[in-house]
């Protein structure tokens, strides 16, 4: 994955979670990275450090991916720093807050929709036209295993978001081949991050963990390489449409 040197990545919601292990592992390999967080400057500024630890390069960037008029600014900002995007991985997302299908209201379906689906759409539409220009790039678009499974208790409005977003990679995909940019997705299972603070009690992430096969959770840098290997021109150059699953044996299509 040395193609990635000097490749400009732009990583939503990475300042925790997958989505900082994935900016500091692309560092590792001397990617430019931008660091994009909403609420917490501080980790993403600490994220910034451990991109640089590693050797790479980067810059922290905030936006509130559920209004489009930010997404746009960001992507126009990170363009204006480093005068490209090569690889767009879009991995901001959250439950919200776990809710039965017949209870939800419309309010809290908008809010999951527009954090966990309608965000990524948007980040595509500001980003695509820049690749055009350039004469290609990479999207990679987390997923879930839920979007297979119809998620745990009280997640199936993010288990449908993320299905949305699996069929979005693949329609992509079809549109943007000729462009030369490819779009792929990354379907990590249950992980250990922050995603679950607040809205998995221990007694679910328990039962949870006692249904994955490997008898564990997964950590957010065993997300890493798969987001990696997607981005990497030298890796995978001829793979698009396609959703990886890291799940540790929980779901095998």
């Amino acid at each position: 994955m040395f193609d990635l040197k000097n490749k400009v990545v732009l990583i939503t919601g990475s300042s925790s979670g997958i989505g900082a292990a994935a900016a500091v592992d692309f560092g590792a390999y001397g990617s430019r990275v931008a660091v994009h967080y909403n609420a917490h400057p501080a980790q993403a500024q600490a994220v910034l450090a451990r991109v640089r630890a590693a050797g790479g390069e980067g810059a922290v960037f905030h936006a509130d991916v559920t209004d489009t008029t930010q997404l746009e600014r960001l992507a126009t900002e990170v363009q204006q720093r480093f005068g490209r995007i090569d690889v767009l991985v879009n991995n901001a997302g959250s439950f919200v807050q776990r809710s039965s299908l017949i209870d939800a209201s419309d309010d809290l379906i908008d809010r999951v929709f527009h954090l966990n689906a309608r965000s990524m759409i948007a980040m595509c539409r500001y980003v695509v036209p820049m690749m055009r220009r350039q004469g290609g790039g990479s999207i990679v678009n987390l997923t879930s295993q839920a979007a297979r499974s119809g998620g745990s208790t009280g997640a199936g409005l993010y288990a449908s978001s993320k299905a949305y977003i699996s069929t979005l990679t693949r329609s992509l995909a079809k549109e943007l081949v000729s462009d030369g940019i490819r779009v792929n997705a990354v379907a990590p299972g249950v992980i250990e991050t922050p995603i679950h603070d607040g809205h998995t009690s221990p007694e679910l992430l328990e039962k949870l963990r006692a249904g994955v096969p490997m008898r564990r959770l997964g950590r957010a840098d065993e997300c890493s390489g798969a987001i990696l290997f997607l981005a990497s021109e030298k890796l995978s150059s001829y793979i698009t449409g396609q959703i990886i699953e890291v799940n540790g044996g929980s779901v095998m299509p």
